[in-house]
C-alpha cells in the first residue's frame, strides 16, 4: 500500500491524487525569503464582491447554510446543441448543494451562482462539461468550482485552450483531482489550481504539494456539508476540498481585487501551512 494515491506516467513521475498516511511535516516545503513580501493572508478578505460559479448538479435554493444565490442556470443538451437558460429545479443529488456550502462557509461575502451539468445520481456528458465551462467563462465568473472532471480524452484538447484562455481572462477555475487513479480533465492543466484532499483534522489547514500535477491539498475527510432538504451529511473525497481552496481564493480577490491566477497560485503557495519561508543570509554572505 502506497502513502498516496498516485500511477506513473509516461515520463516516469508519479500522479498524486491525495494525501494519505502523510503529514503536512512529511511534505514541508522551504522557499526562498525574497519572495515572501507578498500578498495579504486570505483571511483578511470575506469573498465580498467576488462571483462564484460552481459547476455542478445545481445548488438547493435558500438552504440555510447558503443563503440566496445570485443566480442559477442548467446546460440542457436538445436537437440544436447544448443552451445554457435559467433553471428554478434547485440540485438533482445534493453535490453542488455540498460544494456551494463549502465555498459560503470559506467566503461568506461572495455571490454564489449556480450552472448545473450534472443529472441525478452524478450522471453527465462531456460535451455539456465543456458547454458549460464555456459559459461560465464567457459570463466572466472570477472564480469557477470544478468538482468533478471528464476522462474522456476526446475533450482534453478543447479543455486545454478553454481553460487558458479563462487563465488569461482572469476567470480562476478551481478544478477538483478524479478521487481514483485515472487521467481525467481539466485538473491535469496548469492553468487551473488543482486540488487533492488531506487528511488532518483542521478544517481550515492547506497544503502545497510539492510532487505536482495536483498542486493543493485541503480538508476532505469526513467533512460536514449542506444537503437536500435543508440538511446535512458527512462525506469525503477530493470534491469537497476543492470548494474551500475556491473560498479561499475569493477571500483573496476581495482582498486583493487585482491579482491575476498567476499570483492567486502564488499567494495559496506561500501561505499553505507547509511552506516555510528561509531565513534571509546577510548581506554579501
Amino acid at each position: 500500500m502506497t502513502a498516496t494515491a498516485s500511477t506513473a506516467t509516461a515520463t516516469g513521475g508519479r500522479l498524486t491524487w491525495s494525501l494519505r498516511g502523510r503529514s503536512p511535516e512529511d511534505i514541508a516545503v522551504t522557499t526562498d525569503g525574497s519572495l515572501a513580501g507578498a500578498p495579504q493572508q486570505p483571511r483578511q478578505g470575506t469573498g465580498r464582491g467576488i462571483r462564484v460559479c460552481v459547476l455542478d448538479s445545481g445548488v438547493e435554493r435558500d438552504h440555510p447554510l447558503i443563503g440566496p444565490l445570485g443566480g442559477s442556470w442548467v446546460a440542457v443538451k436538445d436537437g440544436d446543441g447544448i443552451e445554457v437558460r435559467p433553471t428554478e429545479t434547485g440540485d438533482t443529488c445534493g453535490h453542488g448543494t455540498a460544494c456551494a456550502g463549502i465555498v459560503r462557509r470559506t467566503a461568506p461575502d461572495c455571490e454564489i451562482h449556480s450552472l448545473r451539468v450534472l443529472g441525478e445520481r452524478f450522471s453527465g456528458t462531456g460535451d455539456v462539461l465543456l458547454a458549460g465551462l464555456r459559459w461560465a467563462v464567457e459570463q466572466g465568473f472570477d472564480v469557477v468550482n470544478m468538482s468533478l472532471s471528464t476522462t474522456r480524452t476526446r475533450f482534453a484538447e478543447e479543455l486545454h485552450a478553454l481553460v487558458d484562455a479563462a487563465y488569461f481572462d482572469r476567470t480562476v477555475i478551481v478544478a477538483s483531482a478524479h478521487n481514483s487513479p485515472v487521467e481525467s480533465f481539466p485538473w491535469r492543466f496548469a492553468s487551473v489550481i488543482s486540488v487533492g484532499s488531506h487528511q488532518e483534522d483542521d478544517p481550515d489547514l492547506h497544503l502545497y504539494n510539492p510532487d505536482p500535477p495536483v498542486e493543493f491539498f485541503a480538508p476532505g475527510q469526513n467533512v460536514e456539508v449542506p444537503w437536500l432538504g435543508g440538511t446535512t451529511i458527512r462525506s469525503t473525497g477530493n470534491s469537497l476540498a476543492t470548494p474551500y481552496i475556491a473560498g479561499l481564493c475569493a477571500r483573496l480577490l476581495s482582498a486583493n481585487p487585482r491579482m491575476t491566477t498567476f499570483q492567486l497560485k502564488n499567494a495559496l503557495y506561500l501561505t499553505a501551512a507547509n511552506v516555510h519561508v528561509a531565513a534571509r543570509s546577510p548581506e554579501g554572505a
